[in-house]
C-alpha cells in the first residue's frame, strides 16, 4: 500500500495511541510462556498482510484446519489493493471475488495448506457475520470444543473476540476462543512523519490506521450507543482498563488528531 506521510505527533500522543492500539490488538499468545495446543485457526477477512501471513503460518506449521471467513463488504477493496501491490501475492486474481476465496488461494498456493484443511466461508459481510457464520461452520464440522485461534485485523481483534463470545453466549458447548492478531502495531515519529515501528509493508496507511483506532473504542462501549448488551447487543460486555481510558482521553485533546478526525 502507498503510505502518505502523516504529521509528527507529540510523544505523549504516540504513547497513548500505542496503548490503545495494543489493547485493541488483543494477543492471548503473548502472555503464554509456552504456545498452547490449537485445534483450528479462524482467519477473518482483512487487508493486513502480516496478519494474513500469521494465520497461514500457524495453520501450516501445526497442520490444522484454517477456516477463512469473509465475503464482499465495505472494506474488501482494501484487500484487493493490498494483494495487487504485494511482491508475491499479486498474481492472485481479486476482481469481484470474496475475501475468503482470495485468502484461500494464498493459503493453498503460497503456504501449501492442503485443500482438506481449508474451510471457506464466503458469505459474511461484517464482523458479526464473520463470527456467526464461522461458528455455524464449526458446528457443521463437529468442531465445537477444543481451542480455536481467532486471527483478525489488529484494530478489530478485541471486538471480534467479544463478538464470538456473544454468538456463543447461549450455546451449551463452545471452543476456548484464543485471540491473536499476528502482530501488534506501534507508531513512532520518523524523519518524514509518523510511521510504523517495524516498517509499513503490507499495513494500513497511517491515517487509515488512526481512523480505525479512533473509531473503534466507542463501538466497544456497553451503553445506548455502543455494541455491548446495553446497546445494540452485537458483542459481549467489554471491560476497559484504566490505562486505556486515560490514553483515550489523551487522544481527544491532541490538536493534530482533532483536525485529523474532521478529515477522516
Amino acid at each position: 500500500m502507498v503510505q502518505p506521510h502523516f504529521p509528527v505527533l507529540a510523544n505523549a500522543t504516540l504513547a497513548a495511541i500505542n496503548t490503545v492500539g495494543e489493547w485493541l490488538a488483543q494477543d492471548d499468545l503473548s502472555v503464554t510462556r509456552q504456545a498452547p495446543e490449537i485445534d483450528a485457526v479462524i482467519l477473518a477477512g482483512n487487508a493486513v498482510i502480516p496478519t494474513i501471513d500469521a494465520a497461514c503460518r500457524i495453520a501450516a506449521q501445526r497442520e490444522i484446519p484454517l477456516l477463512i471467513s469473509g465475503g464482499i463488504g465495505h472494506s474488501t477493496t482494501f484487500l484487493y489493493a493490498a494483494i495487487a501491490s504485494h511482491p508475491r501475492y499479486h498474481t492472485v486474481p481479486v476482481a469481484g471475488r470474496a475475501e475468503a476465496s482470495i485468502l484461500a488461494d494464498i493459503a493453498r498456493e503460497f503456504w501449501q495448506i492442503p485443500q482438506a484443511h481449508l474451510w471457506v466461508e464466503d458469505q459474511s459481510t461484517n464482523c458479526g457475520e464473520n463470527a456467526r457464520f464461522s461458528w455455524n461452520m464449526l458446528k457443521q464440522r463437529h468442531r465445537t470444543a477444543g481451542r480455536v485461534l481467532v486471527v483478525q485485523d489488529p484494530t478489530m481483534q478485541r471486538r471480534t473476540m467479544a463478538t464470538f463470545a456473544r454468538v456463543c453466549r447461549d450455546e451449551s458447548e463452545s471452543p476456548e476462543w484464543t485471540s491473536h492478531p499476528g502482530f501488534t502495531p506501534a507508531l513512532q515519529n520518523g524523519k518524514e512523519g509518523v510511521e510504523f515501528g517495524e516498517g509499513n509493508t503490507g499495513l494500513w496507511p497511517v491515517d487509515r490506521y488512526l481512523s480505525l483506532v479512533l473509531g473503534e473504542l466507542p463501538r466497544l462501549y456497553d451503553d445506548a450507543n455502543g455494541y455491548g448488551p446495553a446497546g445494540r447487543d452485537y458483542i459481549a460486555h467489554v471491560e476497559f482498563p484504566e490505562a486505556v481510558m486515560a490514553a483515550w482521553k489523551q487522544l481527544q485533546q491532541d490538536p493534530v488528531l482533532k483536525v485529523t478526525r474532521k478529515i477522516i
